[in-house]
C-alpha cells in the first residue's frame, strides 16, 4: 500500500457511510468521496491523456472539490500541483508553466480573473469545479488505484524563495505518509467522527493536515475562509474538533471569544457582574467540541499564548516546518504548554519544541559543524519528511540539501533539553497572517517603477496579522514616484496581500562597507520613528 490515496479507500471499505467531506451546502461520505476521486482519476487518464508523472494543477478557494482532486490525481499516478487561492495571475502562470502542468481546475470566481491567452500559453486543460464539463468528468468510468513507488511524487509545495520566484518543492508519497504518521504519534490519535475544520488556505499546511484525519476516518469540515464566529460557532456544534491555525487566527479568535462569550445570553449588566471563573466556565461552554489548535507558520508571542490559554485552556500544539519538509519537523505537545508561568515555563512557551518522531534537528555553522547548547545557528533537519529537492532547480536542490540534511534557513537555538528557539529568520522573510511573504520578490516589482532607484522591503509587527510589508524608496533624482503608481503596479504583479502597506521616501539606504543594505538599520529607523510619533 504505498499510493496514499489507498489510505482513503480502505477508510471507504471500512466506514463507507461515514461523512469525509461537510462543506457546509454538501457532504460527501467516504464512499462517495472514494468513487468520486477514481472516476476523476479515470477521467484523468482517459479524457485528458495524462500520463503517470504528469502534473494537475489546483487553484480554488477552500472546497470541498479539493480533496476529491487530490485524491484523484493520486489515484490516477499523477502529482497535485496545489496553489494559494490568493496569488496574482502571474504568479500562477509561472507555478503553472514551470511545473508543466498538463491540468488547472479552478472556480467560477478565479477563472474570471484569467486571461484568455493563459490556458493556450500554457498548454494546459482548464476546469471549473461545479461546471457542467466537471461534472461530465465525475461520471467517468472509476478506475482502480494506480500502483506508486514511495518516492514517486505526490505534491508539488510551491514556496517562494530568495530569487522572488517560487520553487518547487517536491513531496513524495513516503514524505506524506511519514507526515501522517507523525502527527499520530506526536498530536493525537484520530477517530471516525472526529473533525478537521479547515479556515486556513488547503493549498498550504491545513491541506496537508487533512491527510490524517482522512486516512483515520475523520470529518474535513470546510470554511470558505476565517471567520472567527464561524469557527467558534463550530467547535459548538461538532465534536472532536481540530484545525491548524497561524497565530494571527488563534488572536482573533481569542477576541472574538472574549467579546462574544456573554453577548448573546446576558444582559450588560449581567455580564458585568460575571467573575473571571464565570466568564471562563462560559467560554469553554461555547467551546465544548474543540478538540486541538495546532498553530504554527509564524512567531506566536508568549503574552498572546497565555491569553489563548486562558481562554480555551490546553488544547493548543504548536508545530515548527516548512513546505520543504511539510509541518514536521519541531513541536511543543498540549502538556508541555502547562505550567505556572514561571521563567522555565515562559521559556518553554517561547520555543518550537523538540525534535518530532523520526526526526532529527542540528543547530550548525555555516560550514555544518554543530554547534554547543545555547549557541545561534542555522537549523537543519533530517527525516523521511524532507522533500526530494526542488522540482527543475538543482542548484537550489544542492543548497538546501546537503548530506541528506535539509538547511531550513531559519536561525535558532538548541538548549540542554533539545527545545529548539528561532532566533531570527535568515532570508528576511516576512510573516504576515500566516502566509510567507519574501521581500526580494516585492523589491523587483518595485525596481519596474521608472522613478525608483533603489528600494528595500521589510516587515513591521501588527496587532492582528504577525506582520504587515512597508517599503523604503530611494526615487531617482528629479522624479518622485506616487503611491497610487506604486501599489498600481504591485497589484499587477503580484498578490494583494504582499503589497506594502506603507511606502517611505529616503535620501538614501543604510549600507555597509560591501554595500549591503543593511535591514536591522531599517527596522530600527522603523520603530524609532514611530516611538516618537
Amino acid at each position: 500500500m504505498t499510493n496514499i490515496a489507498q489510505n482513503l479507500l480502505q477508510r471507504a471499505r471500512t466506514h463507507p457511510n461515514a461523512t469525509a467531506i461537510n462543506s457546509g451546502e454538501a457532504t460527501l461520505t467516504f464512499a462517495q468521496l472514494a468513487h468520486r476521486a477514481r472516476c476523476l482519476a479515470g477521467a484523468m487518464r482517459t479524457d485528458l491523456g495524462l500520463n503517470p508523472g504528469d502534473r494537475v494543477a489546483l487553484w480554488m478557494e477552500n472546497r470541498g472539490e479539493f480533496f476529491e482532486l487530490l485524491f484523484a490525481c493520486w489515484c490516477a499516478g499523477l502529482c497535485a500541483v496545489p496553489i494559494n487561492a490568493k496569488l496574482h495571475p502571474k504568479e500562477l502562470a509561472h507555478i503553472v508553466g514551470d511545473s508543466s502542468a498538463r491540468a488547472v481546475f479552478t472556480s467560477e470566481f478565479l477563472i474570471e480573473t484569467l486571461t484568455d491567452e493563459f490556458a493556450t500559453e500554457n498548454r494546459a486543460f482548464l476546469y471549473v469545479v461545479g461546471s457542467s464539463s466537471y461534472q461530465r468528468l465525475t461520471q467517468a468510468s472509476a478506475i482502480d488505484c494506480a500502483d506508486a513507488a514511495p518516492d514517486d511524487l505526490a505534491w508539488l509545495f510551491y514556496t517562494s524563495g530568495t530569487t522572488g520566484k517560487p520553487k518547487g518543492a517536491m513531496l513524495t508519497h513516503r514524505n506524506l505518509t511519514f507526515m501522517a504518521l507523525a502527527y499520530f504519534a506526536d498530536i493525537e490519535r484520530v477517530a471516525p467522527g472526529d473533525t478537521m475544520l479547515h479556515a486556513a488556505p488547503l493549498s498550504h499546511g491545513s491541506g496537508l493536515y487533512a491527510l490524517p484525519h482522512l486516512f483515520a476516518g475523520g470529518t474535513q469540515l470546510v470554511l470558505q475562509g476565517f471567520d472567527p464566529r464561524q469557527v467558534l460557532d463550530a467547535f459548538e456544534h461538532h465534536n472532536n474538533v481540530s484545525l491548524f491555525a497561524a497565530p494571527t487566527m488563534v488572536t482573533r479568535l481569542v477576541q472574538a471569544a472574549g467579546a462574544s462569550t456573554p453577548a448573546s445570553t446576558l444582559t450588560t449588566k449581567q455580564a458585568s457582574t460575571l467573575t473571571a471563573t464565570q466568564a471562563s466556565a462560559l467560554t469553554a461552554t461555547q467551546t465544548s467540541g474543540l478538540r486541538t489548535v495546532i498553530y504554527g507558520g509564524g512567531p506566536m508571542y508568549v503574552s498572546d499564548l497565555i491569553k489563548a490559554l486562558d481562554h480555551f485552556g490546553p488544547k493548543f500544539y504548536q508545530l515548527f516546518g516548512q513546505g520543504e519538509s511539510p509541518m514536521t519537523i519541531t513541536g511543543l505537545s498540549q502538556e508541555e504548554h502547562l505550567g505556572e508561568q514561571t521563567p522555565e515555563h515562559l521559556a518553554r512557551l517561547g520555543s518550537c519544541g523538540t525534535a518530532r518522531m523520526g526526526v532529527e534537528i542540528r543547530v550548525v555553522d555555516e560550514n555544518g559543524r554543530e554547534l554547543p547548547v545555547g549557541e545561534l545557528g542555522e537549523v537543519i533537519t533530517r527525516s523521511d519528511c524532507v522533500m526530494a529537492g526542488y522540482w527543475n532547480n538543482p542548484s537550489a536542490t544542492a543548497s538546501a540539501l546537503r548530506d541528506g540534511w535539509l538547511w531550513t534557513g531559519d536561525m535558532g537555538m538548541i538548549d540542554a533539553a533539545g527545545y529548539l528557539t528561532l532566533r531570527d529568520r535568515s532570508k528576511d522573510m516576512i510573516i504576515s497572517g500566516g502566509s510567507n511573504i519574501y521581500p526580494r520578490e516585492i523589491e523587483e516589482v518595485l525596481l519596474r517603477h521608472p522613478a525608483v532607484l533603489e528600494c528595500s522591503v521589510i516587515g513591521r509587527e501588527h496587532p492582528d496579522w504577525g506582520e504587515e510589508v512597508v517599503a523604503f524608496i530611494v526615487p531617482r533624482a528629479g522624479t518622485r514616484p506616487t503611491v497610487a503608481e506604486l501599489d498600481a503596479l504591485c497589484l499587477s504583479n503580484i498578490a494583494r496581500f504582499k503589497r506594502p502597506k506603507e511606502y517611505r521616501f529616503v535620501d538614501a539606504l543604510p549600507k555597509n562597507n560591501y554595500g549591503k543594505i543593511l535591514k536591522t538599520r531599517l527596522r530600527t529607523i522603523l520603530q524609532t520613528r514611530e516611538n516618537s510619533a
